[in-house]
Formats: C-alpha cells, sequence, structure tokens
C-alpha cells in the first residue's frame, strides 16, 4: 500500500488506493476544522521551527518569523549543495528544511488525519511522489532525499501534469475514443505552472511533451491583489506585513466566483485600512500572468500541431492545480479552447489523486515519460584555457518506466590532462550555435584525477589544469537516467580500475 503525496508550494495533498478509489486524507487543523490538505508553512519563534499547522498557530505570536512557499526555494540556487536559508534566528540548508517539514506530515498523518490504521501502521511509509515536470536535478535529488530522511519509502517520482493525467483518464475515461487520444495538462499551482500533452491509450499514458514556467504559480495572483490593495505603500511594507497581506488576499481570491463583484481586505494585519477592490480590475491584472502561461505552453501546442492531430485530436485541456479555480483563468483558457476545457472537480488533489493511482499496483496505469530539460557538461580544453559544451540528455528524450533498466550514454576517450573538471548544468533551450539558452541551472562540478599521483589529493581545484605527457589513461564516463529523471555519473579509469560516482544534483 502506498501514498500519493503532493508536496505543494502552498498546500502539501495526500491521497491513498482504497478498492479503487482514492480518496483524499483529511487533517485536523490548529483551529479544530478538518480540511484535505496540511500546509507548506514553516515559522520560527524562540529559536525552534515549527511546521504545517503548528507553524499557522505559532506564526499568530508578535514575535514569530513565520514563510510560506518554502517550497520555491528547490528552484533557487539555495537548494545546491551547502546552499541554506535563515528563518528567523535559524540558519538551515533547504535539503533539512523539506526533511523536518516531511517529518511533521508523517506525523499529522499519524496522529490527526482520518488516514487508515493500515497506512498508518506503515513502517516506513510507502508514497509515491511528483516534481514539477520542468523541475531541475537538484530539485529532485532533494526532494527524494528529505522524503527518505524524513522516513517514506519512495517507490517514484512522476512529473506533476503526468500524475494528474492519470487522475483524468480513471475518471473521464469516456471522453477517449479512436479519434481523440490526446489530452493537455493545464497544471496551475501555487508556485510553478506545467503544461503536458499525453497520449492516452487505454491505461497506457505517453507523455509526448511538456514544457512549464518555473516560478509562476497562484503566490503571484496574491501578490497582484496584495499590491492593488497596498497600492504606492506595498514596497513599503516590510516582510511580516507583506507576507500578513499576501495571506489575507490568498483567502479572499479563494472564495471568489463567477458571479463576484468586490473584494474587502481588512488590512489591520499589515497596518493599513480596509480596502475594497473591484473583481473586474482584479482579473484584468490578472490577465497578463494566464496570458504568461499559454505563452508558455506553446511547445506543448505546436507538438499537438505537428503531431497531425491538433486540437481536434485532443479530447480536452484538463485543468488542474490550486491556483486554477481563479474565474479568470477558466474564461481566457475557455476563450482560446472554447468547450474542450475540462477543470477537474479535485483540481488541487488532481496530482495527489493520480499519485495514488500511479502506487496502486491493481490499477493496471503505465506510464512513458520524458525528460523535461536539456543535461550537458562543460569540458576543459587547449591546457584549461578554453571550455567545450557536450550534450548528454536532450528534452522530451524517453525515460524509462519505473523499474526497468536505466537510459545510459557513455563517453571513452584517452585522457588529454592531468585533472578533469566538468561542470554540469541544465538548461530548457539552446541557441542556433548549440549553446545553452533559456533558463540555466548549475548542478555541480566535478575534478577527476586523471594522473595517479594527484588521487590522494584533497583538494583538486587548487590545480592548475595541464596537458599529461605522454600517453594519458583510458576513460569511461557513464550516464544513466532512471525514471525520477535523476542523472548518476561514474567515471572510470579503465586502465587502473579507479573509479568515481555520485547522483548529480547531491
Amino acid at each position: 500500500m502506498s501514498l500519493g503525496i503532493d508536496f505543494g508550494t502552498t498546500r502539501t495533498v495526500v491521497a491513498y488506493a482504497d478498492r479503487g478509489n482514492y480518496p483524499v486524507v483529511s487533517f485536523e487543523s490548529h483551529t479544530g476544522d478538518w480540511v484535505e490538505w496540511f500546509p507548506s508553512v514553516v515559522a520560527e519563534h524562540n529559536g525552534s521551527l515549527s511546521f504545517g499547522f503548528d507553524a499557522l498557530a505559532v506564526g499568530e505570536e508578535p514575535n514569530a518569523r513565520c514563510v510560506r512557499s518554502f517550497k520555491r526555494l528547490l528552484a533557487g540556487a539555495q537548494a545546491s549543495p551547502g546552499g541554506g536559508v535563515t528563518i528567523g534566528s535559524v540558519r538551515i540548508t533547504v535539503r533539512d528544511l523539506c526533511e523536518r517539514f516531511l517529518i511533521a506530515l508523517r506525523v499529522a498523518l499519524q496522529k490527526r488525519s482520518n488516514l487508515p490504521q493500515a497506512f498508518v501502521r506503515q513502517k516506513p511509509m510507502h508514497a509515491v511522489v511528483a516534481a514539477p515536470a520542468n523541475a531541475f536535478c537538484t530539485q529532485r535529488f532533494v526532494t527524494l532525499d528529505a522524503f527518505r530522511g524524513a522516513g517514506f519509502t519512495v517507490l517514484s517520482m512522476l512529473n506533476e501534469p503526468s500524475a494528474a493525467g492519470f487522475e483524468y483518464s480513471h475518471r473521464h475515461a469516456r471522453t477517449l475514443n479512436s479519434k481523440r487520444e490526446h489530452v493537455i495538462v493545464y497544471d496551475l499551482g501555487g508556485g510553478t505552472f506545467d503544461a503536458s500533452l499525453v497520449h492516452l491509450r487505454g491505461k497506457r499514458h505517453e507523455v509526448v511533451a511538456t514544457s512549464g514556467l518555473a516560478r509562476l504559480g497562484g503566490d503571484d495572483f496574491d501578490r497582484v491583489l496584495a499590491q492593488m490593495v497596498a497600492g504606492e505603500s506595498f514596497e513599503a511594507l516590510g516582510e511580516r506585513e507583506r507576507a500578513n497581506l499576501e495571506t489575507e488576499c490568498r483567502g479572499a481570491k479563494e472564495t471568489l466566483g463567477p458571479s463576484s463583484r468586490k473584494i474587502t481586505i481588512d488590512g489591520a494585519s499589515a497596518g493599513l485600512s480596509e480596502v475594497t477592490v473591484a473583481v473586474a480590475d482584479y482579473f484584468e491584472r490578472c490577465e497578463p500572468l494566464v496570458a504568461s502561461t499559454l505563452e508558455a505552453m506553446k511547445p506543448v501546442l505546436d507538438r499537438s500541431a505537428g503531431a497531425g492531430f491538433e486540437l481536434t485530436g485532443v479530447a480536452g485541456v484538463y485543468v488542474v492545480g490550486g491556483a486554477s479555480s481563479l474565474p479568470v483563468v477558466g474564461r481566457v483558457l475557455r476563450d482560446r479552447f472554447g468547450k474542450r476545457v475540462h477543470r477537474s472537480p479535485y483540481a488541487h488533489a488532481s496530482v495527489a489523486i493520480g499519485l495514488a493511482i500511479a502506487g496502486d499496483a491493481g490499477s493496471g496505469f503505465e506510464l512513458d515519460d520524458r525528460f523535461s530539460r536539456n543535461f550537458g557538461v562543460f569540458r576543459e580544453g587547449r591546457n584549461g584555457e578554453q571550455t567545450t559544451y557536450d550534450p548528454l540528455f536532450t528534452r522530451d528524450m524517453p525515460l524509462p518506466r519505473s523499474g526497468q533498466p536505466t537510459l545510459s550514454v557513455e563517453r571513452r576517450y584517452r585522457a588529454a590532462h592531468d585533472v578533469g573538471h566538468y561542470r554540469f548544468f541544465e538548461c530548457t533551450a539552446f541557441a542556433e550555435d548549440g549553446s545553452p539558452r533559456g533558463d540555466l541551472a548549475p548542478i555541480l562540478d566535478v575534478r577527476f584525477p586523471f594522473d595517479t599521483r594527484l588521487r590522494e589529493t584533497p583538494d583538486l581545484s587548487r590545480m592548475p589544469v595541464s596537458r599529461i605527457h605522454g600517453l594519458g589513461p583510458q576513460i569511461l564516463e557513464r550516464y544513466d537516467v532512471g525514471a525520477d529523471g535523476l542523472v548518476r555519473l561514474t567515471i572510470t579509469d579503465l586502465d587502473s580500475g579507479y573509479t568515481r560516482t555520485c547522483a548529480l544534483g547531491s
């Protein structure tokens, strides 16, 4: 038995399998209410950190520091090895922050949820988890490592829109036929936007293309409303006041319906007076954000058209993610795609439900996913005076299924330098000359001693790179990618058998 856990930017949602059904877990909040989510929040008070509902309770204290949407740190430089953040008086790595949050989630599942006892008694708990489709290697590694450190056995990691595709197929199988075998998943969450084109043939799902934005989600819609409420005073607000205002705006935003006309915000927690905003004006300010999601979808839509089925061969645009509930999102999508737009009745939980389906051995669903970014390495050339780029894995490359052998790439050569300096990175696109462009994320610097005399040197970063006199050793580089999208590296000196391995992003 396994859980489906959607570690979200603003809320974390958990689902499980129950005889072909996939109910969402409810938690008892700090106010005694029962809700279908666990807040992705951390708070510092008197040098201690609290998480989830405990963080919301502590955050009301005058000298507490509350941080919401901390998952966004996973997509930033802070998630790199050794990178950290300061929360109040506490300095902590992003990896440890995520682990402690997930420990709090596990405890809440055991002590303050309606999760069946059969799952609670599992030690450790089994889970299928997800990452944004465009998440780089570091984010994936930190997420997996944090789940394992928190006491979960991770059975597999899926891309979030791929998981939502399972929920669509489970719920809307009758919309699919031989002429309409594709669905476009539009996933607008609290901090990220993903879109995937999925080919559905019975219970076999094949991801055709994926695109998205790493830093666009419901938080940005909250900020638009907060800026309208505070006006010119917004930039002058302190960090705590701004966070309080954005939290109030989030709550008000989530109550809006198609017939709403006004939003009233009590800005007292931010030192502001009560303000009323016309909903039409707010939606107008939000339209550029929704338009940016359509722009980001272009690679998926172009792939659809290029494959010859366009939207006439698509069963629908399936709208999921908590931020998609904002009426302006549905209106803009319907203007663009017409009646083919279907919003999940459990939009906030669609990914978690899909993960629970993926973890249910009796569901029969299979997934062929794709590598969602470009991965390569900068190498040394000309005695270290020049670097060259070597692409290793490209975007939309098919990934192996869970449990199948990894996809491997090998490089063999005679070493020309005494030290190999590999600078691994990922990027979203390439320029015409083949160089990386768009979002670029450095992953890891690796130095390998080709010269056997350097293999006891503790810090090769201080060694200047120079050419080897004579014939260098024969080197084998091997790169393996599994179903989780993580890249694992092995470098071996074939002449001596000396080898080093690492998971890139660790």
